[in-house]
């Protein structure tokens, strides 16, 4: 399919379409413009490419009537496009080839992309994964989520603290990928109030009317198969108020009031997750959701009805799979169109609803599960609230006929959730609302159903599944570690990318010497390539001959980036005080974003950076230890460290992380796992063996049991000498000259705050893991052998596998080739 791509690639046009992007949409001459010009007018010379693709697979699709999935996500971390694009068109040589015949480096211009800012973490980046696996094997479907102004942030420090900027990816000149399909824009309402009415038949029937209206605004982003010709859309929701500009109230010089609904309406879809920390803020991120819902469900209504199929048959040919709960709102809403605007009869509605929706669960976390004020959405979205109280009230006897008598049991599992605030529970709606819910590990799929829902597991059997998570190969070995591809694709051929299992054949060479070689060369030039940006973006210089450990991932307490800190203080101490004592040289590489009102994970961030400050400059450690938190984490810089670890750290407490994908991304380029019996961590240790990957600390039962015995934090700092000191290097002014208390934060919720996430009873374990480490890494063919086998044996993990077990097991879809 690639030379077939590149054989009906049209270089001379492709250069004129470059040339006239680069006239008429930039308003450059080859004299004038700069290498983001060229960026520019070459993505947009390729985007026609793409959306021709788009339209083309679009009209095929509908004219199949091919059932599809809608995979309704908050977040799409799709990462920088124009790279990802070439490998999947084949084109990556022939456009390098003529952008060279300007004078311009392709690879130079690729630089010249913003990640899109679309998304947080793990969540969104799972997402664009599935999109990408989807394309690749020509699954029909729709990705949706929302066309963020400015996402997150961008993250800075200043004084070793977060500070948080605006993100405004798409610049001036907009992102020349994306797509406006003014045809597909839909109305929103919010706020209002119920009306009873009754209809020409003499039925009474309900309907809402909306205070305020909105518009959606699509936009479609290319997700491009991997050499075939399928293009599906990642449909983005730009809100904007659809009222006209009050003219006369702007001549009168009333500025705000004229533009109000378009400045209220245009907040909406501003940044990714505003704080909720306040009640504005609150009501703005369920309008938020509510938005990305309403317009998605009308859409996918839309797409159906315009095929000339009846609203019945919708669960035939379409799925809605919800991305953790914050799409939720989907449920209702779209029992509201069947009830209020096609008149459907609650049972023919709930029938249809029930078989449409399908729900991944993301977080075993109580506190992470989704709840929102049955007084805000009765504010907000007053007939929806009704027909979730129907929905609960219609559920709730079926709880009775299967618990007869149990309030408890209809407490736990009722969608309200009373106190003194009643609350709306999204997990239980979820579930209740869906004819698939699952885990996205083996290990957390079993949790779900023996801790979180075992009730509805009960009533439910066989409703909750597992479908442990994926990564694409493509953007996370073949376009992110372009050298061991090329070595892969001499070893065992160029169909890898898309059967990741033809990996294991790597297992082979293992032990050949000469392939060690070249495999560690590989990885100590990625190590380089790190190196070199972090000198010429941080000033701080590494030695790549140490050992890379690497910890990337959302800053969050479950996920213990402060045992890793604790760890690091640890070998300091020990440097500085054990003449006995020898490490490895060892460089500690974080990166994550801190959730702007979560205080103490920011405490952790400034932590890490002032102790990074004091280790970096210390001669008395001898380049030994060295300490980089690189800001502003993102999709672009995981591309760039991933390649270069040597260790992953995957250390949250057990039974805390529902999967992890960057475990896997790490393993595949060749990075051993240190990490706790949790999420997929379990699975790699499955796949590539005990002796490949380093476990330590309390399995998931231990923690339970530990906690119902009544965890004593300080029994640990008592009883460990090294833990102790390491401790108390956080009090004084070690790290922070003349501020002696300003890392106590940290210390103090470990020890007087009752050390939630049990970071001081794993700490030994985890500092004897990492002596392990040590001692096998001075072993460089034993590493190397570790490292290959890694990448060898990892297979399993490709999203493609995921989105085949969804689509065998939950979607039911056939693939349909162009």
């Amino acid at each position: 399919m690639q030379k077939q791509t590149q054989a009906l690639f049209d270089k001379a046009a492709f250069q004129t379409s470059v040339e006239q992007h680069l006239l008429t949409t930039y308003a450059q001459t080859p004299a004038t413009a700069t290498p983001r010009h060229w960026y520019l007018a070459m993505s947009r010379a390729l985007a026609e490419i793409s959306t021709g693709n788009l339209i083309d697979t679009e009209q095929q699709l509908a004219a199949e009537s091919c059932r599809s999935v809608n995979y309704l996500s908050m977040e799409f971390l799709i990462g920088r496009l124009t790279g990802n694009n070439l490998i999947s068109l084949g084109l990556y040589e022939s456009v390098s080839e003529v952008m060279a015949s300007f004078g311009q480096n392709l690879t130079d211009l690729l630089e010249e992309e913003r990640d899109p800012a679309l998304g947080n973490g793990g969540l969104g980046r799972l997402a664009a994964c599935f999109m990408d696996s989807l394309a690749a094997q020509e699954f029909p479907a729709v990705g949706y989520g929302l066309h963020y102004e400015y996402g997150l942030f961008r993250q800075s420090f200043e004084g070793g603290r977060q500070m948080e900027a605006p993100d405004a990816w798409r610049s001036q000149e907009g992102y020349p990928w994306e797509v406006q399909r003014p045809e597909l824009n839909q109305k929103v309402g919010f706020f209002g109030q119920v009306e009873v009415y009754t209809d020409e038949t003499g039925a009474e029937r309900r309907r809402w009317v909306p205070d305020m209206q909105v518009e959606g605004i699509a936009w479609d982003l290319p997700v491009i198969g991997y050499q075939n010709h399928s293009v599906y859309p990642l449909r983005l929701w730009e809100c904007r108020a659809p009222a006209p500009f009050h003219l006369a109230m702007f001549n009168d010089g009333d500025y705000v009031g004229a533009q109000y609904s378009a400045i209220e309406a245009g907040n909406i879809t501003k940044v990714l997750y505003p704080n909720d920390n306040h009640e504005q803020g609150k009501t703005l991120r369920l309008m938020q959701q509510y938005f990305h819902c309403a317009c998605s469900v009308a859409d996918i209504l839309r797409r159906h009805l315009a095929a000339g199929h009846g609203i019945e048959s919708l669960a035939e040919l379409e799925a809605i799979q919800l991305n953790d709960t914050h799409p939720t709102i989907a449920i209702p809403e779209l029992m509201r169109v069947l009830l209020d605007e096609h008149y459907l009869s609650w049972d023919a509605a709930w029938s249809v609803c029930n078989k449409v929706f399908a729900y991944t669960n993301h977080t075993l976390l109580p506190e992470a599960l989704e709840t929102w004020s049955e007084s805000l959405i009765a504010h907000l979205l007053p007939r929806h609230l009704e027909i979730i109280f129907e929905i609960n009230h219609r559920f709730l006897e079926v709880v009775n006929a299967k618990w007869p008598g149990r309030d408890d049991i209809k407490q736990k599992l009722s969608v309200i959730e009373e106190g003194e605030q009643r609350m709306v529970r999204m997990a239980n709606l979820c579930v209740i609302g869906s004819y698939a819910v699952n885990g996205v590990a083996a290990l957390h799929s079993e949790l779900v159903k023996r801790d979180l829902f075992p009730e509805f597991d009960v009533l439910f059997p066989g409703k909750l599944q597992n479908v442990t998570n994926g990564v694409t190969p493509r953007r996370w070995l073949k376009f992110c570690n372009p050298a061991l591809s090329t070595l892969i694709d001499e070893k065992i051929g160029t169909e890898w990318p898309v059967h990741l299992a033809q990996l294991s054949a790597l297992a082979d060479f293992a032990d050949d010497a000469t392939f060690q070689q070249r495999y560690m060369a590989v990885k100590k030039a990625n190590k380089q390539r790190l190196a070199d940006w972090v000198s010429e973006n941080m000033g701080i210089v590494l030695d790549t001959d140490a050992i890379f450990d690497v910890q990337i991932k959302r800053l969050h307490e479950y996920k213990r980036q402060h045992l890793n800190l604790l760890h690091i203080l640890s070998l300091y101490h020990r440097l500085l005080n054990d003449p006995d004592f020898d490490m490895h040289p060892r460089v500690f590489i974080f990166a994550a974003k801190a959730a702007p009102g979560y205080a103490l994970a920011k405490d952790i961030i400034f932590a890490i950076n002032k102790v990074a400050e004091k280790v970096n400059n210390d001669p008395r450690l001898g380049g030994k230890l060295k300490v980089v938190f690189i800001p502003d984490y993102r999709v672009s810089l995981a591309e760039i460290i991933i390649p270069a670890a040597d260790v992953s750290e995957q250390i949250s407490t057990a039974g805390k992380e529902a999967s992890g994908t960057g475990n896997m991304k790490l393993a595949l380029n060749g990075a051993l796992t240190i990490g706790t019996m949790d999420g997929a961590n379990v699975e790699i240790r499955e796949e590539v063996g005990d002796e490949n990957i380093f476990i330590f600390g309390l399995l998931v039962d231990e923690v339970l049991e530990l906690k119902q015995q009544g965890y004593q934090p300080y029994r640990y700092y008592e009883s460990d000498s090294l833990l102790k000191a390491s401790l108390d290097l956080l009090l004084g002014e070690t790290f922070t000259p003349g501020e002696p208390e300003a890392l106590a934060e940290i210390r103090h919720n470990l020890l007087e705050g009752g050390d939630p996430y049990l970071v001081l009873a794993d700490f030994a374990d985890y500092v004897s893991a990492h002596e392990r480490i040590d001692d096998a890494y001075r072993d460089q063919a034993g590493w190397a052998r570790k490292a290959i086998l890694n990448t060898s044996l990892v297979g399993k993990f490709s999203s493609d596998r995921s989105i085949r077990d969804y689509v065998d097991n939950i979607w039911q879809l056939k693939a349909v080739k162009r």
